[in-house]
């Protein structure tokens, strides 16, 4: 059985959705360590929503923190701070897909990142999204990944960009899993369609 660490080159460039369709695709358990905000309608929430296997199981988060920002930021407003030894990967004997909190460097406390979240052993997909900038964003998320010994591969989110994704795959040579269309919105059925696509690059 695999892990899959989810992480994105920024905020709000379609971690969850990417998440939700490997989820499906695996028919893996899902689990987000730390979630920051929207606790009425979480990430988890959300995914669980956009799959329609019976197998994957939904696992609480470690920390749920009440206001969307950083979330060593989050933490101090809720008076607490985040522990990476309190930070637990759920038991299953099944895949496990794993959503980080925003990008790779985004602080957890004042001395570790979201990137400490990620053991030897996982393979990491980054979601990358196109806006001025995003190149950047990629490769050094990507180099990061890859200086490090990780297994990284791309999904590409949003509408096609070719001369962008043209770059990134030339100075990247890592694998591209497939691309996320800017759909008109995601159900189960949207998701299981792209669960379908990206099986095989699993």
């Amino acid at each position: 059985m695999n892990t899959y660490f989810i992480t994105g080159i920024s905020t709000d460039v379609g971690k969850t959705v990417a998440s939700a369709i490997v989820t499906e695709a695996l028919e893996a358990d899902y689990w987000k360590p730390i979630q920051a905000g929207e606790l009425d309608n979480c990430d988890t929430k959300k995914v669980a929503q956009l799959t329609s296997n019976t197998k994957s199981k939904f696992h609480t988060n470690a920390y749920a923190l009440q206001t969307p920002m950083s979330p060593h930021a989050a933490a101090e407003i809720d008076n607490m701070s985040i522990e990476i030894k309190e930070i637990k990967i759920p038991k299953t004997n099944n895949n496990l897909v794993i959503e980080g909190a925003g990008g790779l460097l985004v602080p957890l406390n004042n001395m570790q990142t979201v990137f400490d979240l990620i053991k030897p052993n996982y393979k990491v997909i980054v979601v990358s999204r196109h806006y001025l900038g995003s190149i950047n964003h990629t490769l050094l998320t990507v180099n990061l990944l890859k200086e490090k010994g990780f297994n990284v591969s791309i999904v590409f989110s949003g509408n096609e960009h070719k001369s962008t994704e043209a770059i990134i795959k030339k100075m990247t040579n890592v694998p591209v899993i497939g691309r996320i269309d800017e759909e008109p919105y995601f159900d189960k059925n949207v998701i299981k369609e792209y669960a379908e696509l990206f099986k095989n690059k699993l």
